[in-house]
């Protein structure tokens, strides 16, 4: 990760970290504008989401009906089971229920299911949420969850940081559609470029221009916060991450062409200094390809390989351009770990794209 507070909770395995309600409701949203039936009739399973709370859970159970729900499932992991267990104590919402068990609430995960009016007030929503205790602590390697992933149409969540990678080939494995959370980092992974190169996943709606910004599980305390890994909004201290969602759900953006304008037109107007004025866009010394440090200096009528930065693909266009490859992402390739070079100068990771024909 980008900074120190989040590489040290990946590192110990913390990965409580809860994303925000007008985070997912914009992110949700946007596969809505593009597609109005795109959860009509759907399950949708959130395997990484307690309802006392996820986000993920509320927003999905307040718009069950709108959204044309079949059925939500949420299950939450065992408290016992997470390295985070600082101060756990159960709510008041399990303790008061019949079914409370002293013992389970601690070493077993949870599943919330919504379905139908429970309630009997004429709508559907987070106070129709049935609940019990999982027959096991809620990890999704194991059958119990698995058999619900088989079931679902859609899964939907922020898994934990340091299993995102193990989480994306569980999802794939299945092949199911997804709206997932992950570091935009992960681009680089040898199991994750792949499935954007083949079109079979991309990034969301979100900028990579902004860093995504998380509930903390536990208060933070504004008079000593690790400043390089938090951000302070209205006087609320978050977590900060490099994050971008990732998905197979189709949206409007990915389909937006970009304008572009000519190499001879770049060379001579172009607003970065690094590219204005000079002959000729910089090539890399050991591949046949130009560098194009910004995203918007593309040129239209280049018909060449091009690198250009990972950024690009919030505004990659499956229909304008074709990714051809990465400069390193595989452990076995002789050239993992170096980058390229011009003039022997190290450039930062590039994605290789060049224009459809």
């Amino acid at each position: 990760m980008a900074n120190s507070n989040l590489t040290n909770a990946k590192n110990a395995k913390n990965d409580e970290f809860y994303t925000q309600y007008p985070d997912i409701e914009k992110e949700i949203n946007a596969y809505l504008e593009f597609n109005p039936d795109v959860f009509k009739g759907k399950t949708v399973l959130l395997p990484c989401d307690d309802p006392e709370w996820s986000n993920f859970t509320k927003f999905f159970a307040q718009n069950f009906e709108s959204f044309g729900l079949k059925k939500l499932i949420s299950t939450s992991y065992a408290p016992d089971s997470k390295s985070y267990k600082s101060g756990y104590q159960p709510t008041l919402f399990e303790t008061e229920n019949p079914q409370f068990d002293q013992k389970k609430t601690i070493t077993n995960g949870k599943i919330f299911t919504l379905t139908h009016d429970k309630t009997g007030d004429g709508k559907i929503d987070v106070n129709d949420l049935e609940w019990t205790y999982l027959e096991g602590d809620g990890d999704f390697k194991s059958k119990e969850i698995m058999k619900l992933r088989d079931e679902a149409d859609i899964i939907i969540t922020n898994p934990p940081f340091s299993l995102f990678r193990k989480f994306l080939a569980w999802i794939v494995e299945a092949n199911k559609q997804f709206v997932v959370i992950g570091s935009k980092n992960a681009i680089t992974y040898k199991e994750v470029f792949p499935l954007i190169k083949e079109n079979k996943m991309w990034v969301g709606t979100t900028s990579f221009s902004k860093d995504m910004l998380f509930i903390s599980p536990e208060e933070i305390d504004p008079t000593n916060k690790p400043d390089s890994a938090t951000r302070t909004v209205d006087g609320i201290v978050y977590l900060r991450s490099p994050s971008v969602w990732y998905t197979n759900l189709d949206h409007g953006r990915r389909h937006k062409p970009l304008a572009l304008m000519t190499m001879e037109e770049h060379l001579k107007f172009s607003r970065h200094k690094e590219i204005r004025g000079k002959e000729s866009y910089l090539k890399y010394d050991s591949y046949d390809a130009i560098e194009v440090s910004f995203t918007d200096a593309i040129p239209s009528d280049f018909e060449g390989v091009m690198g250009v930065p990972i950024s690009f693909l919030d505004k990659y266009n499956p229909e304008q351009f074709e990714i051809v490859g990465i400069d390193r992402y595989v452990k076995d390739n002789p050239n993992y770990g170096k980058r390229f070079t011009i003039g022997g100068q190290e450039i930062y990771a590039r994605i290789l794209i060049k224009h459809k024909k």
